[in-house]
C-alpha cells in the first residue's frame, strides 16, 4: 500500500513527500486549509493540529502539535484532527461551541490552532474539576460546556494558571492571538466540561495509538527513511553520516521554513522504541533520547526538581510536545535551555554507533558553535541523570517574555549543603559541601561555572560568600552583544543569578539586598 495518513477519520494518500514538506504544507494542499501558517517556526500555534500518541500500551491522547514544524512523511499510518473535525455548523463541539459563546473568536486566524490546543487539555486524561456541582446546575448549557457562561469565576480556581475544571492554561502557552486579549479564551477553557459519554474523539483514547511505520520516501524533495529498529537507524547513519536526524523537528522545521535548508537524506529516530525508555535505577535515571519533554515531564512528576521547574519555560506546551533532549542538545546551540539544567545535574551522554556504545559527561560534550565530541555515526541514545540528584536547585531563565521564547541567559544550580562543625556565634550554619552551576547564553557553548563553583564549595553558606562567589560568576564565559541582550546585560545577569538563588534558599535571607550586585 502506498504511504497514507489518517485525517479526520479518512484515509487519505501522503503521495512522494519526500523530506522537505511539512505536515501543514501537505495538509493545505490537500484541502485542509483551517490550519494556517503564521509564524513557521512554530511560535504562534495557527498550525496546530491533533495526533494520536500512546498513552502507556493499550490507550491513546490526543496531543497538539505545530503542524509546520514536522515532515509529513514523519505522519505515515498516523492518526490526525485538525479544526475541521471537531464539529459542523450546526453541531458545534464543546471546544467550539465556548469559542463561540464567549467572543473567543475574532478576525478567525488563529482560532482553528487554539481550537487544536484546547482540545489536546480537554481530552487529556489527567484533567479532573476541583470543585464540584459545575455541571448539574445548569441544565441548559451545552453538552460538555458548564457555567452560565461556561465559566465559574477566579474565585474557584486553585491558581491563576489552572481553572475550575482542571485546564491548564499551559496547554494554550504557543498560541497566539492578536485580537481577543486572551481573557475571552480563558474563559471558554475554563468553562469546559468532561467529554460526554459518546464522544468519538474521547472513545478513541481507549485504544492503542498507531505504531511507527517503517517509511521509506524518496523524491526531489530528498529522501526521508524511518527505521524500525535503532541497529537499522545506526546503519542508515553509517551508510550517510551527513544525514539530518529528525526526532521532534522544532529546529528541523526551522532550518526548513525560515533558513530554506534542504537536507538530501532524514533519518526519522523519533519513534524508535530504544530511544524511548524512561527508566529509574539505581544511582541513575537513564532519559531517552527521543522522550519528547511533556512525556519526560509527566514520566518523572516532579522526581528531579531542576527539570520541573525547567520544563515550563522551555518554549511553549506544543513545542514541549515535540521537542526531545537528545534533539536540544544535538543541535549543539549555546541557548538551548535544557543544556544548562543536565550541566547542573552532572549529566553523562550514551552516544551510539554501529560499533558499539560510549558515555561521555555532558561538561565534556561541548567543544565549539554547534560542535560536539558526537562523531558523525553517532547519536544520542540516553541522558544518565546520577541519583540522588541535589535537593536545593533553581532554574533561572533571563528573556523578553516570561513564556515561550528564547533565553538571553539561562542559569541552572544544584546544591547541597551539610552542617558545619562549628559556628563562631552558637548560631547553626551550613556549609557548601557541593554545587554544580550551569550556564547558557554567554558563550559559544553551553558550560560549567567551574570557578564559581569552587568559590562555594566548602564556605559557609551566607550572604558574604554569595556576594563573593557572585562577582566570580560575573566573570563567567564570553557574553557577546546582539539582538537579545549586551555583553554588559548578560554579565550583570549572571551576578544578580547567583543572588536570586541565594535569596530563595537562605532562611530570613532580605529579598531587597538583591539589588546591591
Amino acid at each position: 500500500m502506498s504511504p497514507h495518513v489518517v485525517v479526520n477519520g479518512a484515509q487519505r494518500p501522503l503521495g512522494n513527500v519526500g523530506g522537505h514538506v511539512t505536515l501543514l504544507q501537505w495538509l493545505r494542499e490537500t484541502g485542509y486549509t483551517g490550519s494556517k501558517e503564521g509564524c513557521a517556526e512554530g511560535e504562534c500555534g495557527a498550525c496546530a493540529v491533533l495526533v494520536a500518541r500512546p498513552n502507556g500500551v493499550d490507550a491513546s491522547r490526543w496531543t497538539a502539535i505545530n503542524a509546520c514544524l514536522v515532515p509529513a512523511a514523519g505522519l505515515e499510518d498516523q492518526e490526525i484532527v485538525t479544526a475541521e473535525g471537531f464539529g459542523a455548523p450546526d453541531a458545534l463541539h464543546p471546544v467550539q461551541r465556548g469559542m463561540a459563546d464567549l467572543g473567543g473568536s475574532q478576525c478567525g486566524y488563529c482560532t482553528p490552532g487554539f481550537i487544536c490546543s484546547m482540545a489536546s487539555e480537554y481530552y487529556r486524561p489527567e484533567r479532573t474539576p476541583t470543585t464540584s456541582g459545575q455541571a448539574e446546575h445548569q441544565p441548559e448549557a451545552e453538552p460538555g460546556v458548564t457555567g452560565e457562561h461556561g465559566l465559574l469565576g477566579d474565585d474557584h480556581a486553585p491558581d491563576h494558571e489552572h481553572g475550575p475544571n482542571g485546564f491548564d492554561l499551559h496547554s494554550l502557552s504557543g498560541n497566539l492571538c492578536r485580537c481577543t486579549g486572551y481573557r475571552p479564551i480563558r474563559d471558554a477553557a475554563y468553562g469546559l466540561g468532561q467529554p460526554v459519554d459518546g464522544d468519538p474523539l474521547a472513545q478513541r483514547l481507549s485504544s492503542p495509538a498507531p505504531a511507527a511505520a517503517a517509511t521509506v520516501i524518496d523524491s526531489d524533495q530528498g529522501t526521508f527513511v524511518r527505521p524500525a529498529t535503532l541497529a537499522q537507524a545506526l546503519q542508515e547513519l553509517a551508510e550517510h553520516p551527513t544525514a539530518v536526524l529528525v526526532a521532534g523537528s522544532t529546529d528541523w522545521g526551522v532550518e526548513l521554513n525560515i533558513r530554506h535548508a534542504r537536507a538530501a537524506y532524514s533519518i526519522a529516530i523519533d519513534r524508535l522504541e530504544e530511544l524511548r525508555t524512561l527508566k529509574v535505577g539505581d544511582g541513575f535515571i537513564d532519559l531517552g533520547a527521543a522522550l519528547s519533554l511533556t512525556e519526560i515531564e509527566r514520566g518523572l512528576d516532579g522526581e528531579v526538581p531542576l527539570l520541573a521547574e525547567l520544563f515550563p519555560q522551555f518554549a511553549s506546551r506544543l513545542i514541549r510536545n515535540g521537542a526531545t533532549l537528545g534533539g536540544n542538545l544535538g543541535t549543539g546551540s549555546p541557548i538551548g535551555d535544557t543544556a544548562p539544567g543536565l550541566l547542573a545535574l552532572d549529566v553523562t551522554l550514551v552516544l551510539a554507533s554501529t560499533g558499539g556504545e560510549r558515555e561521555v559527561s555532558l561538561a565534556e560534550y561541548f567543544t565549539g558553535y554547534r560542535q560536539s565530541v558526537r562523531c558523525p555515526d553517532e547519536m544520542i541514545k540516553t541522558i544518565r541523570v546520577p541519583t540522588p540528584v541535589a535537593p536545593i536547585t533553581g532554574f533561572h531563565k533571563i528573556a523578553k517574555r516570561r513564556f515561550d521564547d528564547i533565553s538571553s541567559v539561562a542559569v541552572a544550580f544544584a546544591m547541597r549543603l551539610e552542617p558545619a562543625d562549628h559556628s563562631s556565634n552558637g548560631a547553626s550554619e551550613q556549609i557548601v559541601a557541593d554545587i554544580k552551576i550551569g550556564l547558557g547564553g554567554v558563550a559559544a557553548t553551553p558550560l560549567r561555572a567551574s570557578a564559581t563553583e569552587q568559590a562555594l564549595i566548602g564556605k559557609p553558606w551566607n550572604r558574604a560568600t554569595a556576594f563573593a562567589a557572585a562577582a566570580v560568576l560575573g566573570a563567567a564565559g564570553t557574553p557577546m552583544s546582539d539582538h537579545r541582550a549586551s555583553a554588559h546585560y548578560r554579565s550583570a545577569m549572571l551576578k544578580t543569578s547567583l543572588m536570586k538563588f541565594y535569596n530563595q534558599h537562605a532562611t530570613g535571607a532580605p529579598q531587597h539586598q538583591m539589588s546591591e550586585v
